[in-house]
């Protein structure tokens, strides 16, 4: 047990830690919400000041920044939306702010291995310190590094704490630490706001040296926007949602396409006859329906889903508030057997007795081990006590322990019908990001919906091979992996996480892990979707590429690909079918020459042409979904008002204008001519403070902004 101290000073807390470690700090801090920013900021600042006798090395992901804006407009829009979603008294980093800026100090080093998705493109500084490794992998690395401070933002509940958003990689670098009695100091830092959540996240305060519970003043949850989905996302997520079995299991990602995978499963579940339409829609073939069929299904969920993923967003909400996410696990591989295999049910029917004393659930004679056992899944009264030959439930309830004794059988039997199981799970996950919504959900979560679900560290959800490898096929069964990335080949290969010149635009994350789960799982499966297009420097590009100069997933771990067009089944496909079943749902402008360059490299017959069918493969296609209420952009609500949506819409044209030269000579000229405009476009130039322009290029930009809207 450490000897803890707890402060109600922030200051105190920074000069303990370079009284107990010195002013040569190595400090691990979690990615996302779980950073405690004001003390971070407080050794930042402190070490920079100190540039000859000071220095920090500090190893961690996701540093969250608020929208920043890259030009005047931009600025003039987000400044009043920034301000009521983030707050204005909002902690951002220091250590962010100045290696934006170029300026981090020259005595600090900032090591990531997961960038906010772009982010640092342009950034040679934190380009050089990436650091790529498997999420899986970063405790180990952490722990060869020489960790000397780990900092960790927690909720507090008396004397126990909850690392509810983050005890992902750091519950397994303390456990390290001491394994190899590495000394290392460990700060939590409470913050009111943080939704207080089970499972082993959920510690002892004396697990931490030091502990600061000030209040939090300012430390308000980074809460992500939610962002609008479009018709490309929602055929996108259509089509992941025929493949996801009913008593399934899932893990999805984050962003506009998982936002399209739940909206769709949700529209599967509640109007399955909308969903139904949507789909047909789509037209999909005879071998993705087949597809469907055979691994996924299209209809109303019944067993419903559970959920066993890194990351826990907003979709499982939504999922869990639609009746979708309720399958539930248990930490006993034969009860879970029973379970999934609908042999017993709940709550428990008279026969269900029999079969749990057959796999050995219940034990003859009744021990201690069984009453617990018993009581923890909520079948045995907490009072419940061995006294001498006989089980004991109260005063007037007792039963013999020998249930090769029908009387005894009988009566355990009457105890237990009716009982409803407890104990389960409907989610598992590493660390929590997601919206304002969000976070006030998980906050108010209590009773079973909060005991259900389960915070642990990062080696058991994204691995099989944790110590506990055989219950975790059983919980994860018919599990489907849903990932994204950038760019993919025609031979199988992901590209994800970087481009071919090196430049890292995310980070490996935990993707590589899901993918090789759902290889080694008997009905696992791993799906990788993109967009099949995109639009760069004023021209569409194809998204799936004969080759390219990175790789996230090997060709070897191809699997099942989505794109807006439909579904490649990959599994144990040679090299030529590979191709041309992704050539299917590539962007019809650009099969020519990926034909032209599988067929040079001998990779498909000279002679082959494409079916007909495959030329409809355009933007076009998907559009239609956007007229159904269903599939609107915003499904799950936005957190733009009314008037900051219509900008966006006219800010987004004027940016895609502005891509081509001539269509940006075309509006420039336009602009020149007299326009009638409407009350809610005079709303939106008031808005951005260009009702009377102020200059010339003001006076453009309101003309221009006009005629879009």
């Amino acid at each position: 047990m450490k000897q803890n101290k707890i402060y109600n000073q922030l200051d105190d807390v920074v000069a303990e830690i370079f009284a107990r470690v010195g002013k040569h700090l190595v400090l691990a801090a979690p990615l996302g919400i779980g950073k405690p920013n004001r003390l971070l900021n407080a050794l930042y600042l402190q070490v920079k000041a100190q540039p000859e006798t000071a220095s920090l090395t500090l190893y961690t992901a996701l540093s969250l920044d608020i929208p920043s804006a890259k030009n005047w407009l931009q600025q003039r829009f987000l400044a009043p939306f920034v301000a009521r979603h983030f707050g204005v008294n909002y902690p951002v980093l220091a250590y962010v702010q100045d290696r934006e800026q170029g300026a981090l100090a020259a005595n600090v080093r900032v090591h990531e291995f997961y960038f906010s998705p772009g982010s640092q493109m342009a950034n040679p500084v934190a380009q050089q310190n990436y650091i790529c490794q498997n999420y899986t992998h970063v405790a180990r690395d952490l722990a060869d590094a020489g960790v000397n401070v780990i900092v960790q933002q927690v909720a507090r509940r008396g004397e126990r704490v909850s690392l509810g958003s983050n005890p992902d990689v750091t519950l397994d670098l303390i456990e390290r630490l001491g394994k190899a009695q590495q000394p290392c100091l460990v700060v939590a830092v409470v913050n009111p706001q943080m939704p207080y959540l089970s499972g082993e996240a959920e510690r002892s305060i004396n697990e931490f040296d030091l502990l600061l519970d000030d209040g939090g003043a300012g430390d308000q949850l980074y809460a992500l926007p939610r962002e609008a989905i479009s018709a490309t996302d929602h055929a996108i997520g259509l089509y992941a949602s025929s493949l996801v079995k009913d008593g399934g299991t899932l893990q999805v990602g984050i962003g506009a396409l998982s936002d399209a995978i739940a909206n769709a499963l949700i529209t599967r579940h509640q109007h399955n006859a909308d969903y139904q339409a949507a789909l047909s829609l789509l037209a999909p073939t005879s071998e993705e329906r087949a597809l469907s069929l055979r691994i996924g299904g299209t209809s109303p969920f019944v067993a419903g889903l559970y959920g066993a993923t890194e990351i826990v967003m907003d979709s499982f909400m939504h999922l869990r508030k639609a009746g979708v996410l309720v399958r539930q696990v248990y930490d006993n591989i034969a009860l879970q057997k029973l379970l999934d295999d609908d042999q017993i049910r709940t709550p428990l029917r008279d026969e269900d007795t029999a079969l749990l004393i057959g796999a050995g659930i219940i034990e003859s004679p009744l021990n201690l081990a069984c009453v617990q056992r018993l009581q923890s899944l909520g079948l045995l009264p907490l009072t419940a006590k061995l006294q001498g030959e006989r089980l004991v439930l109260n005063d007037e309830v007792s039963l013999g322990l020998d249930l090769a004794e029908p009387d005894n059988i009988a009566q355990l039997s009457r105890l237990l019908t009716g009982q409803s199981l407890q104990g389960g799970r409907y989610l598992e996950g590493a660390f929590f990001l997601g919206s304002k919504p969000f976070y006030q959900w998980l906050g108010a979560l209590a009773g079973d919906e909060w005991r259900g679900i389960n915070m642990q560290r990062v080696s058991q959800v994204n691995e099989l091979y944790g110590g506990q490898e055989m219950l975790d096929r059983v919980q994860r069964k018919q599990a489907r992996f849903f990932n994204s990335c950038m760019l993919h080949t025609l031979l199988g290969a992901a590209a994800s996480d970087g481009i071919e010149d090196g430049r890292v635009v995310s980070g490996v994350g935990g993707q590589y892990n899901f993918v090789a789960m759902a290889h080694a799982l008997d009905d696992g499966r791993s799906v990788i979707m993109l967009r099949a297009s995109r639009v760069q420097d004023g021209r569409a590009v194809s998204n799936i590429r004969w080759q390219y100069g990175h790789v996230t997933i090997p060709r070897h771990l191809r699997d099942i690909v989505i794109t807006e067009y439909g579904i490649a089944d990959l599994r144990g496909q040679c090299d030529e079918e590979v191709i041309k079943r992704l050539l299917a749902i590539s962007d019809a402008r650009f099969h020519a020459e990926l034909l032209a360059s599988a067929k040079a490299a001998g990779k498909l017959a000279a002679d082959f042409e494409p079916p007909a069918l495959w030329s409809r493969n355009l933007p076009a296609r998907v559009a239609p979904l956007a007229e159904l209420p269903a599939f609107s952009r915003y499904p799950f609500g936005s957190d733009f008002d009314a008037l900051e949506l219509r900008l966006i819409e006219g800010l987004s044209r004027l940016q895609a204008r502005f891509q081509s030269p001539v269509s940006a000579a075309l509006l420039i000229l336009r602009s020149l001519l007299p326009a009638r405009g409407s009350a809610d476009v005079h709303q939106c130039l008031a808005r951005l403070e260009l009702t009377r322009p102020k200059s010339l290029r003001e006076w453009f930009a309101a003309r221009m902004l006009a005629r879009l809207l």
